[in-house]
């Protein structure tokens, strides 16, 4: 028992003084999470609006797959983009393997069904509330998608948010991809896992507090965001 009191003291001792080991993970997590959140949201959600508002063969199965994807275990993911950027694949000649960049295709890979099908949930209510004013205006499905984004963008960012708490917490996907080199691939998520195997737990706990402070922060801001839409909205 005291020697977890000595770790959890020492990491908060970590966290408290800005540990350069810590900070260094914990700012290449948030760049390589924010930058797979952007990627997946450009896709993403205006796959979502297209959803929401078209009407085409196919659609229901489009949505389907979405909807499982949203489920897609993320070693499948990690083993998928390997493959493709190992040296043997199509894209091994761009030497990604094993690059903060592999690891936001496959963050991005894995949280762009979910901000799709969760957009789609989200737009799909508001098409239905104006579509006939839409319609009256002279737009279409097609023209309505801009529209939809700009005015559902408070309950975007939500799913956005989302989108960054899944990114955030991530573990087999980079790993696979990116390899937990230190001072180079080691995020948060690897980081913990790596540190505990090793038996530092005050640097893995240092490590954990911060990830748990982060979510709980993304998840407070989704909340006040979702607070200040329904107060706009009357």
């Amino acid at each position: 028992m005291n020697d977890l009191q000595g770790a959890f003291v020492q990491a908060v001792g970590l966290v408290a003084t800005a540990d350069p080991a810590v900070a260094g993970i914990v700012l290449l997590s948030l760049r390589v999470s924010l930058a797979a959140v952007a990627v997946a949201a450009l896709v993403g959600l205006p796959l979502g609006a297209l959803l929401a508002v078209a009407r085409f063969p196919g659609r229901r199965a489009v949505i389907v797959a979405l909807n499982a994807l949203m489920g897609l275990p993320p070693v499948v993911a990690g083993l998928l983009i390997y493959v493709l950027l190992s040296r043997s694949g199509p894209l091994g000649s761009l030497g990604l393997l094993f690059t903060p960049t592999a690891m936001v295709i496959a963050q991005a890979l894995l949280i762009a069904p979910i901000l799709a099908a969760l957009s789609r949930q989200v737009l799909e209510a508001m098409w239905e509330e104006y579509a006939e004013q839409l319609r009256s205006f002279g737009a279409g499905p097609w023209r309505a998608v801009p529209t939809l984004l700009w005015d559902g963008r408070f309950a975007l960012l939500t799913v956005l948010l989302a989108g960054f708490g899944r990114a955030s917490a991530e573990v087999g996907a980079v790993m696979i991809v990116g390899g937990n080199i230190e001072g180079f691939t080691r995020l948060m998520t690897t980081a913990i896992a790596l540190e505990t195997s090793k038996g530092d737990l005050p640097l893995a706990l240092a490590l954990g507090l911060v990830l748990m402070a982060i979510v709980l922060g993304v998840n407070a801001l989704a909340q006040g965001l979702r607070d200040a839409a329904q107060r706009s909205l009357g």
